[in-house]
């Protein structure tokens, strides 16, 4: 899915620079050519031996490293090879470099002489995400068209629970794929799509309900892959264990009457409707606009626009299945 793209991947001096592991070993298992640049802290918390092993390529923590005098001209060969740059995670300390023009280390020397997109996934304490300087770096980076993704809640290392975790590197790899994925076909530009997923749960009394196993997995496949596509997505959820899929819009419910509720505002625009909620079709089947099964999708005698075959996963299951 990447073959033949170039991708830097900055690690910068944030706990969750262990986390970086995982997305370079991905990056490379969707085919890219990864370079991975560190900053000095960075280098202090997880050893460049191990991005070196993962990436194949030697890890850039000095413009001057002997392991890189051959590559004439280190930052700018690098930043000119380069399809998009990700650094992840991203330092207050590295997104006001970037923000005021700081070219300081190899990792900021590299992404300044750089014309590839580039991708921000940042993490730090809470304070220093809301701190005012921070935020009018964010606000500039974004208007020199810098991509941010994050930061997620959830613990930090600090031991609070508030916004400030590195976006998970599965997320991280989707918006990758969203922003350099030129060989994934984009023919749901424009369409809306509109699909249930996960098992309901029917209530029996206040405390007691009839539910099932299903995961949403597929549902959930379904809807990244058809964002992936250019759709724009809406994910109707039953409960689920599940992070809500990049760039999808959710709406969580727990009833399968709850969930058909919500599909008649979609009808009269929705281009298609994937539902894969088992207790749905059990209780509300009459509700949904077709059913789509992996055997033999019916659709109902209205719809004859366009259909996704859960079958085919939208012919880009594959995507979901790397990723």
């Amino acid at each position: 899915m990447l073959k033949d793209k170039t991708i830097i991947v900055g690690i910068t001096g944030c706990i969750a620079a262990y986390k970086s592991a995982a997305m370079v070993s991905r990056l490379k298992d969707l085919g890219a050519e990864v370079w991975v640049a560190m900053t000095k802290e960075a280098a202090a918390l997880v050893g460049p031996l191990t991005f070196r092993t993962l990436s194949g390529n030697p890890v850039v923590t000095d413009l001057f490293s002997q392991e890189i005098l051959n590559t004439p001209v280190p930052h700018i060969s690098l930043a000119e090879k380069a399809d998009l740059i990700v650094i992840a995670p991203c330092t207050a300390n590295v997104i006001g470099k970037l923000a005021n023009g700081i070219a300081d280390d190899a990792l900021t020397t590299i992404t300044m002489a750089s014309n590839a997109p580039k991708l921000l996934a940042p993490a730090m304490n809470p304070n220093m995400w809301n701190n005012p300087a921070v935020q009018e770096n964010v606000e500039k980076l974004k208007r020199n068209k810098f991509e941010l993704i994050g930061p997620a809640e959830g613990k930090l290392a600090c031991g609070k629970e508030d916004v400030g975790r590195m976006t998970e590197p599965e997320e991280i790899l989707i918006q990758v794929v969203s922003l350099l994925g030129s060989s994934v076909d984009r023919d749901l530009e424009g369409k809306k799509v509109l699909v249930t997923a996960g098992g309901t749960r029917e209530a029996i009394d206040p405390v007691r309900f009839i539910s099932n196993r299903s995961s949403g997995k597929m549902g959930y496949a379904i809807a990244q892959a058809a964002y992936l596509r250019g759709a724009d997505v809406t994910l109707i959820s039953a409960p689920s264990a599940l992070d809500a899929p990049s760039g999808v819009k959710i709406i969580n419910v727990e009833s399968a009457k709850e969930s058909a509720s919500h599909q008649p505002s979609f009808e009269s625009t929705t281009t298609c409707v994937a539902s894969l909620s088992p207790v749905f079709f059990w209780i509300w089947g009459s509700c949904c606009m077709f059913w789509l099964s992996t055997a033999n999708p019916t659709p109902h005698p209205c719809i004859d626009k366009y259909m996704i075959s859960a079958k085919s996963s939208i012919r880009t299951g594959a995507i979901n299945e790397q990723l």
